[in-house]
C-alpha cells in the first residue's frame, strides 16, 4: 500500500507539468491534477487521453479563450505559455487558438503545429503515446523538457498493457 501512495503522489506531482504547460496548475489550482488517470482502479483509455497522455481541463485559458473567442483568456495563455519566447509569434487573437490536441475538423493551433509529440503520434497511427513501445526511449521536446511526467506516461502505459496483457 506505501508504493501505492508514493505512485499517487508523484502521479499527482508530474501532473503540473502535463502537456507541457506547468502554468496549467498554477491557474486552475490542483484541478488539473485530475486530468491524468490517477484512479488505481482506472485503466487509462488511449481514445480519451490526448496524444501525450493528459486531458485539457474545461477551464483551460487557452481553450476556454478559444471557444469563448475571449481576446484576454488568450493573451493570458499567451503569455503563460511563452508562445512568442518559444515559437517567435506576436500575440494576434485571431492566430492565437487552442481547440484541442484531438478536435476534429478544428484548425490547429501553433502550439499544435509544433508539438512533437504530436506530430509523432499521428504519424504512428496511435491514439496515445502509451501505445508506443518506443515511450521509454523517446526524446521528443515535451518529455525532455519535462521527465516526470514523461514517467507518469510512463506508469499509465504498464497499467494500459497489463489491462491488455501486452
Amino acid at each position: 500500500m506505501k508504493t501505492n501512495q508514493k505512485r499517487r503522489q508523484f502521479i499527482i506531482t508530474s501532473a503540473c507539468a502535463g502537456l507541457g504547460y506547468c502554468f496549467l496548475a498554477r491557474r486552475t489550482g490542483l484541478s488539473a491534477m485530475n486530468h491524468l488517470s490517477t484512479q488505481d482502479d482506472e485503466i487509462p483509455d488511449p481514445k480519451k487521453l490526448n496524444y501525450c497522455g493528459y486531458v485539457c481541463p474545461e477551464d483551460c485559458p487557452f481553450l476556454k479563450g478559444t471557444l469563448e473567442n475571449d481576446v484576454e483568456l488568450k493573451k493570458e495563455a499567451y503569455k503563460l505559455w511563452q508562445i512568442e519566447e518559444r515559437f517567435g509569434v506576436e500575440f494576434d487573437p485571431e492566430k492565437i487558438f487552442c481547440y484541442g490536441c484531438k478536435a476534429e475538423g478544428k484548425p490547429d493551433g501553433i502550439v499544435l503545429t509544433n508539438c512533437t509529440v504530436r506530430s509523432c503520434a499521428m504519424s504512428k497511427e496511435l491514439d496515445c503515446c502509451i501505445e508506443c513501445d518506443n515511450l521509454a526511449d523517446c526524446d521528443e521536446d515535451l518529455w525532455t523538457r519535462f521527465p516526470e511526467f514523461k514517467n507518469t506516461v510512463i506508469e499509465m502505459q504498464k497499467k494500459y498493457r497489463a489491462s491488455q496483457n501486452i
